[in-house]
């Protein structure tokens, strides 16, 4: 039986710091894989190679990932400052206008980390620069140090909408996730809701108001052990229903999958 496709947003990065590839973390795959049951395909998110019609055609639903590079913020009206860090104007090209197809075909999406960011700049939103920098916030990059799983280690409570779409879909009100992100959502964009919070306000579980299809997102890395953790599970299994129906013909909602 042919698997729905997921198409994985891939990231620029250079193989032995000499070597241009697109890249995907091999732990997007397996959540893709081994929990939604789709088969993960690997886009090079450059507009030079693909389109978003042909996207579209070629996949059942998107995984917008995280990545080193941040949104430009020209592209919320900004200007940019060394605090932005890193761009990839080659995927915003492709990623913001694949998210508003997405949302206004009803054709499911999921996002992640950066991926959460793009959601919101395509919806019409802004972000802060750095978290840790605004008062009453923590710190919520990566470790510097320790081992990979010290680094995805669950490190902060997110709290949800009490019967909002998260709260449904985990079966709990509140969860621990790990945190491993510079920005954040400054502006919400008109139809994004924001479903969850960490403790210190910064906004961690998204999705579009009034959207036909699958529209999450997460500041969180759910595709860590996703098959065993108890949070990226359930997330990921509704992405593969979602996913499912659209290769059957028919849109589906959070709420109708989880």
């Amino acid at each position: 039986m042919t698997r729905p496709i997921i198409g994985i947003i891939g990231n620029r990065a250079l193989l032995n710091d000499q070597y241009p590839v697109h890249a995907g973390g091999t732990m997007n795959s397996d959540a893709v894989a081994s929990v939604c049951g789709c088969m993960p395909l690997l886009i090079p998110a450059d507009p030079t190679y693909v389109s978003v019609p042909e996207l579209m055609r070629t996949c059942d639903g998107f995984l917008f990932t995280g990545g080193r590079a941040n949104v430009h913020p020209e592209e919320y009206g900004e200007e940019a400052t060394q605090a932005h860090g890193a761009f990839d104007r080659a995927r915003d090209a492709i990623t913001l206008p694949l998210i508003r197809a997405c949302v206004e075909a009803g054709q499911p999406i999921l996002g992640i980390c950066r991926g959460f960011q793009e959601v919101n700049v395509a919806m019409g939103g802004s972000l802060y620069p750095e978290i840790r920098d605004l008062p009453g916030r923590m710190n919520h990059r990566m470790p510097p140090d320790g081992t990979l799983e010290e680094k995805f280690e669950r490190r902060h409570v997110v709290t949800f909408s009490e019967g909002g779409v998260f709260h449904h879909l985990m079966g709990a009100a509140q969860v621990m996730t790990n945190t491993l992100h510079g920005q954040g959502i400054k502006v919400q964009g008109p139809r994004i809701v924001v479903d969850g919070h960490a403790d210190d306000g910064t906004p961690e579980a998204i999705y579009i108001e009034k959207a036909p299809g699958f529209t999450l997102a997460v500041q969180w890395h759910p595709e860590w052990d996703a098959a065993n953790d108890p949070v990226s599970r359930p997330l990921f299994a509704a992405f593969g229903r979602a996913a499912k129906a659209w290769a059957e013909g028919r849109q589906v909602t959070p709420a109708q999958v989880a």
